[in-house]
């Protein structure tokens, strides 16, 4: 990367910025108490996988050989995430002196694990979704392993890459890139008409990314020049001097955004790794994760309930149809998920689907207590009704139901919902620690290029507020609609946006650098992956 070339005043401001990285210690307190929440982190994470696995009842160590590989691979790559997304959250407040590095490192790491913790995992899901829907029900076959460890590997090689060079590359437009080149490599592998893909999930997810940054831009812009409106301090509009902390009302805002901005990385791409790590554990131990286990209670009761309920719905919408078997019902209903292609067999292939679920749970008293070799076909068998539901909206040619019907329906597709895409607890823990680890190994280079290599003049205090506080409000709307975007993205373009409205210039070698490393995010990550995909599923089949 080239590196720009700064004036004599900035290149006296680096050296005292280095200098004072430089010496910036974690101190033995300080490496103590991380050590013992680490470790704490890791013995709830192992004793609560222990409990998940132990109701898998598997006799060959393979499958979790093949599950340790997949999740440390999973949490590297939200280990990468770390230093370089959650790096660009504590660059503003580290930077500008309003935190030292390593507070700044454990205040960010505190509200990206209660972000990662109090996520909704629609952002998660929103991921996944952009893999064909017929992968799903081979995940535990050679084509759901070799997607698995394409998309880890591509992700994982193109982070550690640009992060090399000090470029602030998103994570997110890498994993989007790494699953879109599965994705097309497995329609590719299998055939035009084999897999299908949801190009309206696909397009809301690009169309997020492409937009975040723009608003980033703008709207920090704006609140910059709001800032200058209602605040004339000439202190928030100059470069920090020596290591002296800002103004104390810009100090307070600093640090809370970043907080926020470090609390909306969590809730939205710390989800990414925690879809990842769900495709693993269904991938190679379905037996203990394709099912729910915390719907207890009387909850597969109350599923066998609902699915006679819903398949009555369907009922009054069939006429005179004759039901198929399961597996014609199966194969009708993978059919038409695929090719998005309504015809009348549909509606009894899912009542037929419906019928065969109430009678496989209700004489169970929890999902947990359905037995271990029956759980993934029930699973498949949930996600075909789910799917189907979905895709029954506004689909041409398809049944209108009645209020009462399509609120059964709604209410049945919530719990299937509910019983196959979840998210343990000790999954988010894991995903947590990975990301706070990150941060605290790639936080300098990332400080450096946000603070002094994006515009001509260094970053001021009410530069730094305005682009966390775009960033912030961005980020959490985001996550609110589950729709993934780049934490990266926003807090530079906001930046950038900034800079531009101060009339401070930009520097177009970093801009180009910066920018060239976005656009060719995707397609590469996406061609890395796609390879991978194809040459492992060579192998594996």
């Amino acid at each position: 990367m080239a590196v720009p070339v700064l004036t004599p005043q900035a290149a006296r401001s680096t050296s005292i910025l280095d200098k004072k990285l430089s010496q910036s210690s974690p101190g033995k307190w300080g490496v103590l108490a991380f050590s013992l929440l680490l470790l704490g982190g890791l013995l709830y994470i192992g004793n609560a996988l222990k409990l998940d696995l132990s109701a898998a009842r598997l006799h060959s160590i393979f499958p979790f050989l093949l599950l340790g590989i997949a999740l440390l691979s999973a949490l590297a790559f939200e280990f990468v995430n770390g230093f370089l997304d959650t790096a660009n959250a504590v660059a503003t407040v580290i930077y500008t002196h309003s935190l030292d590095p390593y507070v700044a490192v454990v205040f960010s790491g505190i509200l990206n694990f209660a972000g990662v913790l109090f996520s909704s995992g629609a952002v998660a899901f929103a991921i996944i979704g952009l893999l064909p829907v017929e992968i799903f029900l081979k995940i535990s076959h050679g084509s759901g392993f070799s997607m698995v460890f394409a998309v880890l590997i591509a992700a994982i090689v193109w982070n550690i890459g640009s992060w090399w060079k000090g470029l602030p590359v998103s994570s997110s437009h890498t994993l989007i890139g790494s699953i879109l080149g599965v994705a097309l490599s497995y329609r590719l592998t299998l055939g035009a008409q084999s897999a299908s893909l949801d190009w309206g999930q696909i397009q809301r997810v690009l169309v997020a990314l492409l937009i975040s940054p723009a608003i980033g831009f703008c709207f920090a812009g704006l609140v910059l020049f709001l800032f200058r409106l209602a605040r004339r301090d000439p202190r928030l509009y100059k470069e920090p001097q020596g290591s002296a902390p800002p103004p104390f009302y810009i100090r307070a805002l600093l640090i809370l955004t970043c907080g926020g901005v470090s609390y909306a990385h969590g809730s939205n791409d710390g989800q990414k790794g925690m879809g990842l790590i769900m495709l693993i554990l269904v991938g190679t131990i379905p037996t203990a994760f394709a099912l729910n286990h915390q719907v207890r209670l009387r909850g597969a009761q109350d599923f066998a309930v609902l699915s006679r309920q819903a398949a009555a719905a369907i009922g009054h919408s069939l006429g005179s149809a004759q039901a198929p078997s399961l597996s014609a019902a199966g194969v009708e209903l993978q059919h038409f998920i695929a090719t998005k292609s309504y015809d009348p067999a549909v509606l009894p292939s899912l009542q037929t689907e419906m019928n065969a679920l109430a009678a496989e749970s209700a004489s169970y008293a929890s999902l947990a207590a359905i037995p271990p070799p029956l759980q993934p076909a029930i699973s498949n068998q949930m996600f075909l009704c789910s799917q189907t539901l979905h895709q029954l909206q506004g689909e041409t040619g398809a049944p209108r139901f009645s209020r009462r019907d399509a609120a059964t329906l709604s209410t049945y597709r919530k719990f299937l919902s509910r019983s196959t895409r979840f998210i343990p607890i000790w999954v988010k823990v894991a995903v947590a620690l990975a990301l706070g680890l990150g941060t605290m190994v790639g936080w300098r280079r990332i400080v450096i290029t946000v603070g002094e290599k994006i515009g001509k003049t260094h970053l001021t205090y009410a530069q730094g507020a305005a682009a966390q506080l775009v960033a912030m409000v961005t980020i959490l709307a985001a996550g609110a609609w589950g729709l993934p975007v780049s934490t990266t993205h926003v807090l530079n373009s906001g930046i950038a946006g900034t800079m531009t409205a101060n009339g401070s210039g930009l520097q177009w070698t970093t801009i180009r650098n910066i920018a060239m490393a976005w656009v060719f995010t995707l397609p590469i990550a996406a061609l890395l992956s796609g390879s991978l995909f194809y040459l492992f599923h060579l192998f594996a089949h």
